[in-house]
């Protein structure tokens, strides 16, 4: 049996409660359907917002009778905004979600991230560990919710929301499926993270040798103009730059592409 934290007071529907074996084998192939979509991405081909989105609808497969579902990434460095970014399939989720982690900071996906354990709620309405999300939820007609930890090393890096209009919807089998389906779902989602971060510090370096590139050639065109020293070409950009209060890349830029067009142009 998986661990979760339930609603206190209200016990867990049955899972054999109308379920019969067909009904399983079924619940069986749509978490394959979620898991092969999952295995089928290819690493780079999304950024992570695009996969979000992705880890979001395959999470309607995985999990049953699921009407609407999301992915949260958490903000890293600061706690004040605990979520970075989030993924949804409805805009009721949408909804549900902004009172969550843009006005009352309190819901089944924020408890989760906290405890690392899965959180159940069957009737949100009543549910006394969010006096204030729970009415408000209920009142857009959801009753149910199923938040399951993203996990990577034993730390949080997400959760995926899975919600419901009926009352006590999710069983301790769909907790089990949830719980199958997250753990390389969060997998998946770390290692696009690493992957994005590290395009963006090569494309920051790439782009910092070109900028030096072009201001040692506009260095050279100063000193070849001027007769100025390294260091005194340099400190005429600076002062350039600070007369016209650009970066000193942009006056350099400009001063090689008054060079090459001088160079190009009929004697």
């Amino acid at each position: 049996m998986t661990e979760y934290d339930g609603q206190f007071g209200r016990d867990m529907p049955e899972d054999d409660a109308g379920h019969t074996g067909a009904d399983y084998d079924a619940d069986e192939d749509d978490l394959q359907v979620g898991l092969s979509g999952l295995a089928g991405l290819v690493a780079g081909a999304q950024s992570v917002d695009e996969l979000l989105y992705v880890l979001a609808e395959f999470a309607t497969y995985a999990v049953p009778d699921v009407d609407g579902a999301s992915v949260s990434l958490m903000q890293p460095r600061d706690p004040t905004l605990p979520i970075q970014t989030w993924a949804v399939t409805a805009q009721f989720v949408r909804d549900i979600d902004k009172l969550q982690y843009a006005i009352l900071n309190e819901g089944p996906c924020i408890t989760c991230m906290h405890s690392r354990r899965p959180t159940v709620s069957g009737s949100l309405g009543s549910d006394e560990r969010w006096p204030h999300f729970g009415s408000r939820a209920a009142g857009l007609g959801v009753h149910s919710a199923l938040s399951l930890p993203l996990l990577v090393a034993g730390e949080v890096i997400g959760a995926i929301n899975c919600y419901a209009h009926a009352p006590d919807t999710f069983t301790d089998h769909d907790v089990q499926m949830g719980t199958r389906f997250a753990a390389p779902a969060a997998v998946s989602l770390y290692n696009t993270q690493l992957l994005t971060q590290a395009r963006e510090r090569v494309d920051n370096l790439i782009g910092a040798l070109r900028s030096r590139a072009v201001i040692n050639q506009a260095i050279g065109i100063l000193r070849g103009s001027s007769g100025f020293s390294e260091d005194e070409g340099f400190t005429a950009l600076q002062r350039m730059s600070q007369s016209e209060n650009v970066k000193v890349y942009v006056i350099a830029q400009r001063l090689v592409d008054d060079a090459v067009r001088r160079a190009n142009a009929p004697a």
